[in-house]
């Protein structure tokens, strides 16, 4: 069995309309619980041996040549069978972009669903190709990652099968305006009743629709955004103080930042800064 392998890369200022997050191989995959779901949109595909994958409170068998594919927010969990005598392994991709909810729109697949290979090409080899080329190009462009990302996704999109559909456009069609706005204004000081009186409804009927959308409270997502953008300075500017860093995306204090981001992502935002060096 190969080795574990991942990639990070850093967000610029002006990002690509798609871009990678992380993309990796994971030999031995790990037992994930997201109630809040993920920010980026997010690939699995099992590899070798088997794992169990829950959507929104369905779930599924990844066998090898299945793969899951997940919208941002959406809750999730998954784990491999302990007793299993053949571990398992799986590629991983997450990713985001400027114009990448145009792009799944247009493409119809702004939505989770678990994918099938049909025999007319394998995902797993296009996965290893981007980690192929990662490896022998120590500076791989972010031009190239997201030539090769939107290659992944036409093909998915035209040899996959689709398995099982979890459709939220809606549902969200209904918020996007507020989701649209949250994007802009999430670094300043608001809560649930200025997002409800954007979105001109009430609080508890504004807290249900983002419920039934991504399985999270409208406040939850705010913070999420918040924590988004965070990493993406975390990295992109390391000297910045964490109490700067605090104060752009919106928390009231460092202390406050940090014990959220901890909450939320398992490390400080130092630790976080420190992994990416």
């Amino acid at each position: 069995m190969a080795e574990k392998k991942r990639y990070s890369f850093s967000v610029s200022d002006h990002p690509l309309p798609l871009y990678i997050d992380s993309i990796g191989f994971n030999p031995n995959e790990l037992d994930f619980d997201r109630p809040e779901g993920y920010p980026y949109y997010h690939w699995l595909q099992t590899v070798e041996g088997e794992g169990y994958f829950n959507l929104a409170g369905e779930e599924f068998i990844l066998k090898p040549g299945y793969g899951v594919f997940v919208t941002p927010y959406m809750p999730h969990s998954y784990y491999s069978d302990p007793e299993a005598e053949t571990l398992w392994a799986t590629y991983y991709v997450t990713f985001s972009g400027a114009a990448v909810d145009q792009i799944l729109t247009s493409l119809d697949m702004n939505y989770s669903a678990v994918y099938e290979e049909t025999g007319s090409i394998s995902f797993s080899q296009l996965i290893e190709e981007m980690l192929v080329r990662i490896e022998k190009e120590p500076q791989y462009l972010a031009y190239e990652s997201s030539v090769q990302l939107y290659q992944f996704l036409m093909m998915l999109k035209k040899h996959g099968k689709l398995n099982n559909k979890r459709s939220v456009l809606q549902s969200y069609e209904k918020i996007r305006p507020i989701v649209e706005w949250l994007e802009t204004v999430y670094h300043e000081d608001i809560g649930l009743v200025e997002m409800a009186e954007k979105a001109e409804v009430s609080s508890q009927y504004l807290n249900k629709l983002f419920h039934e959308t991504f399985g999270i409270s409208p406040y939850s997502f705010l913070v999420q955004l918040r924590i988004r953008e965070a990493k993406r300075i975390l990295l992109s500017e390391k000297a910045l103080p964490l109490k700067d860093v605090a104060g752009i995306v919106g928390f009231n204090g460092v202390s406050h930042f940090v014990s959220t981001f901890k909450k939320r992502e398992g490390i400080t935002p130092s630790s976080y800064r420190s992994l990416h060096r």
